[in-house]
């Protein structure tokens, strides 16, 4: 599921970046990885348990942001002669081989590696870099799925029919290797160009087949779009005005901010599908196997969505009555700035996901995760998330038809709450990051008048609550008239009181 993701681009010793250093010492976010974990890790990178089975005649391919190098999935599709379902005209389905990496080839369970994944649960992303999971050496190394590279890994085939439904499952582990590294950017060229060899343009089919039956199911994959923080130099001209000025409006800066969104390509979403499609598929086997890790998320309240509701009246976005949340997501444009914010607020109605435990088929009372409208499980990012490479084994049982392995078992009892804890401290980065670069974004506009749009008011204090800016896209505490109460979901002058990254978040209060 989506993340409000945050990438900074500029000089390394900016005033931000100094701001990000504090908010890691902060928060305790894990520093280096100790001695004895590295002597591990690269122990274990020259020696991993290698399966029997070759898969590395299979050509496949990663489709990742340009900079990755710890590549989690890979994949090869491609068209079956035919199949007793299928419908389209000259063809019996698609054939989707997906290789995710096998992490547990490389970590023993109990040992120092283990034990820091279990401390870290999670890899963390700052706009400027991020902190890892596991030891660079394997998440970008030896278990990455690095083209040229020969590496174990775990292989799914899923066997659909015309529709784009599956009709059969398979996943073992195989040594592969990966033939090509495409960027979201290169992918989405050669398929518009028509350039692409088939295992790559069926992306573009099979994904669109995967959305419309996301659609038919009532699913909701959010488009939502990553915010760049550009830092650029002061003009010279300027910096010289503010200092004769002596304003405290606007002081003289050595840099300036500015964000921006960018909109994910189609090619991202057709990508995204093939990760849901292989993460229903480890759901569904792991309820016929009586055992597994859930990723399960109940309906959203009534009262997120009627706050959603506000939020899109005071973007200007339409959203009448009679059409449903999922209608009017499909309908909207992230690379309209309108859009765009709104879809970041969107993510709100993710918080309530759980990781659910279930064994010796003791189903929970719920299975599904709403959004995808349908059973899920994470198993495509065990380079990342440390749920994945214990899904990834109770996949393998269940398809063999064996015992899920008792060192998976064993873990059962505090890995939700640890996957719970490593959760909540990379919203909290999240949040803290938004939050620290919006103070950035305004940190010499102390003073100046906005307009904004009343989203939301505590209940208990109505005089307090969030305002949405018309520019920038700016969410912020909002202070009314003491005594008074905000005039929820209209639109208001309000002005700038605070935002100094790092120090103090951005503050509104009413004109």
């Amino acid at each position: 599921m989506p993340r409000r993701h945050l990438r900074l681009k500029g000089a390394p010793e900016a005033p931000v970046r100094a701001a990000l250093r504090a908010l890691r010492a902060e928060l305790d976010v894990p520093g280096a990885f100790p001695l004895q974990v590295l002597v591990e890790a690269e122990h274990a990178a020259k020696s991993p348990r290698l399966p029997s089975y070759d898969a590395t005649d299979l050509p496949l391919f990663t489709i990742d942001p340009p900079t990755a190098t710890d590549l989690d999935q890979a994949m090869h599709l491609s068209r079956r002669p035919g199949s007793a379902s299928g419908t389209g005209p000259g063809t019996g389905g698609y054939r989707v081989r997906y290789a995710i990496a096998d992490v547990a080839a490389f970590v023993t369970p109990g040992g120092a590696l283990d034990a820091e994944a279990h401390r870290r649960v999670t890899t963390l992303y700052f706009p400027d870099d991020k902190v890892p999971l596991h030891p660079a050496c394997l998440s970008e190394g030896a278990a990455s799925l690095l083209p040229g590279h020969i590496c174990p890994a775990v292989l799914w085939t899923l066997d659909l029919d015309a529709d784009g439904r599956t009709e059969t499952v398979d996943v073992r582990r195989a040594l592969v290797r990966s033939r090509a590294k495409l960027s979201y950017a290169d992918a989405q060229k050669k398929i518009d160009e028509g350039t692409a060899e088939e295992p790559l343009a069926l992306l573009r089919e099979i994904g669109q087949l995967r959305e419309h039956l996301e659609i038919e199911r009532g699913g909701i994959s959010l488009a939502v779009p990553e915010q760049e923080i550009i830092e650029r130099a002061a003009p010279a001209d300027r910096a010289a005005a503010a200092a004769i000025a002596d304003t405290s409006a606007h002081q003289a800066a050595d840099v300036t901010y500015e964000l921006t969104y960018r909109a994910p390509l189609p090619a991202e979403r057709w990508n995204a599908q093939i990760s849901l499609l292989t993460g229903m598929a480890a759901a569904d086997l792991m309820l016929a196997h009586g055992t597994g890790v859930l990723r399960t998320l109940p309906a959203a309240p009534d009262g997120a969505v009627g706050r959603l509701r506000r939020t899109a009246d005071a973007l200007r976005i339409d959203w009448p009555h009679h059409v449903s949340y999922a209608h009017l997501v499909r309908s909207l444009d992230p690379h309209d700035p309108r859009h765009a914010a709104f879809l970041l607020e969107c993510t709100t109605l993710l918080r309530g996901a759980h990781y659910t435990p279930f064994r010796d088929g003791d189903l929970p009372d719920i299975t599904t995760h709403s959004a995808v409208a349908a059973p899920y499980a994470h198993c495509t990012a065990p380079l990342r998330r440390l749920v994945d490479r214990y899904s990834s084994e109770i996949c393998l049982a269940a398809a063999a038809g064996t015992p899920t392995p008792d060192w998976v078992l064993a873990a059962f009892d505090a890995l939700p709450d640890e996957m719970a804890e490593g959760t909540r401290r990379a919203g909290r980065v999240e949040r803290e990051c938004v939050d620290l670069v919006e103070a950035a974004l305004l940190k010499d506009r102390v003073g100046e008048v906005f307009e904004g749009s009343v989203v939301d008011v505590e209940e208990d204090r109505p005089a307090v609550g969030i305002v949405q800016l018309a520019s920038p896209a700016v969410v912020g505490r909002l202070a009314g008239t003491p005594g008074g109460r905000l005039p929820l979901g209209e639109r208001l002058r309000v002005r700038l009181t605070q935002a100094e990254p790092g120090a103090a978040k951005v503050r509104f209060v009413a004109e």
